[in-house]
């Protein structure tokens, strides 16, 4: 594999820092702040609302420049917006600098999927992807463990200027490791390349990933509950745990890439089903802790093995606009975030217990498959439907009986 994969890799490990250790930093900045915890967390939707913005935005907007100049562009953007988060003086400044640091995420990974499929040979597209979605999940492992440690002895503006120093050797690292490319001629222009995205087929791929991913959030918003009064966790035993679903999210997410160069559908459907039984499973594993545990890495497991294939399947199906569409798939799995934390929670509000949300994220596992299925048998209509066509034109063409002379 191309050594560029580990610049793209530090970039996603940066990005997945400062998405996810917000949550770890609420109750130190809503105390710095003077503000509640239920406002703090809007923090975490402000980033979230930026990746579902900027990531199409940015994503068209830059569809004609080189590839290399626009991810490092979009690095020195997450810059920007970390050190500005450092030294936000205030609520409202906080959550726009959060915003700004959320712009560039989906777009950073939808170029850079492009760029990592293009380095490789076409058996090897997948696994590539799974690589850049390395630093992803190692961010879940090590980098919001100790971004969290630092904001809780240094001050949560700490956090952000850490954050920053990662963002500027992503920089660093992706000016020295990518290979120069041209300005991309125009192909089809930016309404076509939007059009690219009406097709049925993007649109039930990005369902899947909606679907998928937002069976992960509806019980993983929700897991420090089900390890502290289920399986009876301390709450200084949390943090650890989470950083064994990051473990499995890590062996998911390459396991995944290696099987999706195999068969794209078939790991896809297999990553789904995996995750609809994982989910069913929770109440009972969650009555023990050793078994607690074992869920927590198998969450993750199940749940990143669709990431390569998800990702490469939405690039696949509007491939006149791979960086349009793959960056749409970033802002689907940030909805996904939104939506399943949200369906997770009526579950647990509605008083149905504390591991209700585990089995509500596996309805919604389940609808994912019924998503991918209708994918791949409108998929195979339109490959039928052409050589349907030719064998009904052929059987109206006259025969010509030849005359054999003995």
């Amino acid at each position: 594999m191309p050594l560029a994969l580990l610049a793209l890799a530090v970039g996603a490990f940066g990005l997945g820092t400062t998405e996810f250790v917000m949550m770890g930093l609420l109750p130190d900045v809503a105390d710095d702040l003077g503000i509640s915890i239920p406002t703090a967390g809007h923090l975490v939707s402000a980033y979230a609302l930026g990746v579902v913005i900027g990531a199409p935005l940015l994503a068209a907007v830059t569809a004609r420049m080189s590839r290399r100049k626009v991810l490092i562009g979009l690095m020195g953007l997450f810059v920007v917006g970390n050190a500005a988060s450092a030294f936000a003086p205030g609520e409202y400044a906080l959550l726009a600098a959060r915003f700004v640091s959320g712009l560039p995420h989906g777009a950073f990974f939808g170029v850079g999927a492009v760029v990592a499929t293009g380095l490789v040979a076409p058996e090897r597209k997948a696994r590539s992807v799974s690589l850049m979605f390395l630093g992803l999940t190692l961010a879940n492992i090590a980098g919001v463990p100790v971004a969290t440690l630092m904001g809780q002895h240094l001050g949560w503006r700490a956090t952000f200027l850490g954050v920053s120093a990662i963002g500027l050797a992503a920089i660093a690292s992706l000016a020295l490791l990518i290979p120069h490319d041209h300005t991309h001629a125009p192909r089809v222009g930016l309404r076509g390349e939007v059009a690219a995205l009406r097709s049925l087929p993007v649109w039930l791929a990005l369902g899947t990933t909606v679907a998928g991913f937002g069976a992960l959030f509806a019980a993983y918003s929700y897991i420090t509950p089900m390890l502290t009064d289920a399986a009876g966790y301390a709450d200084s035993s949390v943090t650890v745990l989470l950083a064994l679903f990051g473990v499995g999210a890590t062996a998911g997410n390459l396991l995944g890439g290696r099987l999706a160069d195999h068969s794209l559908r078939g790991t896809l459907f297999g990553g789904l089903t995996s995750l609809v039984v994982v989910l069913a499973l929770f109440p009972a594993l969650m009555s023990t802790q050793w078994s607690a545990a074992l869920a927590v890495v198998l969450l993750g497991t199940a749940a990143f093995v669709t990431g390569s294939p998800l990702q490469l399947m939405v690039m696949e199906k509007a491939s006149a606009a791979p960086s349009l569409a793959s960056s749409a798939n970033q802002a689907a799995f940030n909805l996904a975030n939104a939506g399943g934390a949200w369906i997770g929670g009526l579950a647990l509000a509605s008083g149905l217990g504390v591991t209700s949300p585990a089995l509500t994220g596996a309805g919604l596992a389940v609808l994912g498959l019924g998503v991918a299925a209708v994918a791949t048998v409108v998929d195979r209509r339109r490959v039928t439907a052409p050589a349907s066509r030719e064998r009904l034109v052929a059987s109206h063409v006259p025969e010509h009986a030849e005359t054999v002379h003995h």
